[in-house]
């Protein structure tokens, strides 16, 4: 039995604002389709996502490509989405399938855990909210009336079925549907309805990217790192510190460009991952990394936080001297450690200090470094 997901994200959702569609919004840090994208590719039982999006969002897509995920385009419709998504599934070994909304980014794995489960005793199952609130009617302003609530449900997705029996009951409908529970009920299959979770809305409008944002800030991992870093003087008429060539009477001696500013923030990034240090991704026994541009290293270790899900949230640099003056020069680092760690200007701080005279920094033998990084996953 294998187990994929179909998301689909080729609505418009322009009621939200911004001038964007919602799926492309930024939500705490990453977009609504990379949240609601990662709940699947990250469960353990989902083999295989496919992303619907509209045709003109093919290039928003690719990063998605790029992490195996299958991107396909959507129809006209939401049904032509769906099976478009369940097209690209054709052929694989792939038997139940969760169907879900983009939309909802704050989709938890016990959700989808109950709905897996559900399908070992039914060909559909979906998850949903006990209707506990009064209804009323209601018209230019004033209540009409009351309507009993008594086995009322709200809907969230995903919604799961067997897989062969989902695309046949999407084959054999031709009209508007509400979601595929619609579909598969026309045409004859049982749907079991699983417990949903309240914190699964789904993003229609402005407010709800508000919610969404304090959902997710409950349930935030954040990591810690820092990074410290040590280059002696050598022979030379500059140092490179956080990126730029400040001109000086020695250099800095080290394998790569001896960037001690940039080593410390790489290791900072690094240790907040638990990933190890700079030496052990690029081994200074290696001589391809002689002479290198550190900007290589940093980039790696912000690719990789990327990769796993975080966002940078803060880069804290300190350098330790005597000379050269880092203070006219700290704004051009701030920017150059931005541009390549891929985080906006105000997230990242370079600072100096001297250490009295005293140590080797006070000697003038050399150049330290402490830096500290902030990562955040929700």
């Amino acid at each position: 039995m294998s187990i994929a997901a179909v998301i689909v994200a080729a609505g418009r959702g322009t009621r939200a604002g911004a001038g964007l569609p919602k799926q492309w919004r930024m939500l705490a840090g990453r977009s609504v389709a990379a949240r609601s994208v990662a709940a699947f590719r990250d469960h353990p039982a989902v083999a295989r996502v496919v992303l619907v999006v509209h045709p003109e969002d093919r290039d928003r897509a690719e990063p998605f490509a790029a992490q195996g995920i299958d991107v396909v385009a959507g129809g006209a419709d939401r049904a032509a989405s769906v099976r478009a998504g369940l097209d690209a599934l054709q052929g694989s070994d792939t038997s139940r399938v969760l169907i879900h909304d983009v939309a909802r980014p704050c989709i938890d794995a016990a959700t989808i855990d109950r709905v897996i489960a559900a399908l070992d005793t039914a060909p559909g199952a979906a998850p949903a909210i006990v209707v506990s609130d009064a209804l009323w009617t209601g018209a230019e302003g004033r209540v009409t009336g009351t309507k009993d609530r008594t086995g009322l449900f709200r809907a969230q997705t995903p919604q799961g079925f067997h897989f062969e029996a989902i695309v046949a009951a999407h084959a054999a409908f031709d009209a508007p549907a509400a979601d595929d529970v619609a579909v598969a009920r026309a045409a004859g299959l049982e749907v079991a309805i699983v417990e949903g979770h309240p914190d699964n809305l789904k993003i229609t409008t402005a407010a709800d990217f508000a919610r969404a944002a304090r959902i997710l800030e409950t349930g935030m991992d954040v990591r810690l790192g820092n990074g410290f870093d040590v280059h002696a003087f050598g022979p030379g008429d500059h140092v490179t510190l956080c990126g730029i060539r400040v001109t000086h009477d020695r250099g800095l001696v080290g394998h790569s460009d001896a960037d001690v500013g940039m080593h410390a923030v790489t290791d900072a990034l690094y240790g907040a991952q638990a990933k190890g240090d700079i030496g052990q991704h690029f081994p200074p026994s290696d001589p391809q990394w002689k002479g290198a541009a550190s900007a290589h290293f940093l980039r790696h270790a912000a690719d990789m936080a990327r990769s796993d899900g975080f966002a940078i949230a803060n880069i804290d640099c300190t350098l330790i001297c005597e000379q050269p003056k880092i203070g006219p020069h700290a704004p051009a680092m701030r920017a150059e450690l931005a541009r390549i760690a891929g985080v906006d200007e105000d997230r990242i701080s370079v600072k100096a200090t001297t250490s009295e005279r005293l140590g080797f920094t006070g000697r003038g033998e050399g150049i330290a470094c402490i830096a500290t990084a902030t990562l955040v996953r929700a």
